[in-house]
């Protein structure tokens, strides 16, 4: 094998062993809530999607504060720390994202919904 194979192998190996320690990592730092688990504690939480503002306002779950993954950086000071933050996105890769993110921070108490938006079949709100 030629020396440029042995590269691409070697950062192909490195790229799917990164994927996989922060998969591992992410469901370390925040708990994967179950739709049922999620609704039964985010009233008592900070409820933050870290979508993008047009899908926020195609729909989100009811009392939701939109703080996008590509302002939570600049914005990660408007969600206190004392209290539990339950974070959701369309499917799970962003809110994850955002627990890194916010755990780097010293936030600890973060909680994320299993099925992500797409899932949700509880209540939602629109802007009009």
């Amino acid at each position: 094998m030629s020396i440029s194979t042995w590269i691409l192998i070697i950062l192909a190996l490195a790229l799917i062993g990164y994927a996989v320690f922060t998969f591992f990592y992410q469901r370390k730092i925040m708990k994967q809530l179950t739709e049922e688990e999620f609704r039964a504690g985010y009233r008592k939480a900070q409820l933050i999607d870290v979508r993008e503002p047009n899908e926020f306002d195609a729909g989100h779950i009811l009392g939701a504060r939109n703080i996008p993954l590509s302002q939570l950086r600049q914005r990660y000071k408007e969600i206190r720390q004392d209290q539990p933050v339950y974070l959701y996105c369309q499917n799970t890769v962003r809110s994850g994202r955002a627990a890194q993110m916010l755990r780097k921070k010293g936030y600890t108490d973060l909680n994320c919904l299993k099925s992500g938006f797409k899932g949700w079949t509880g209540k939602i709100k629109k802007k009009n």
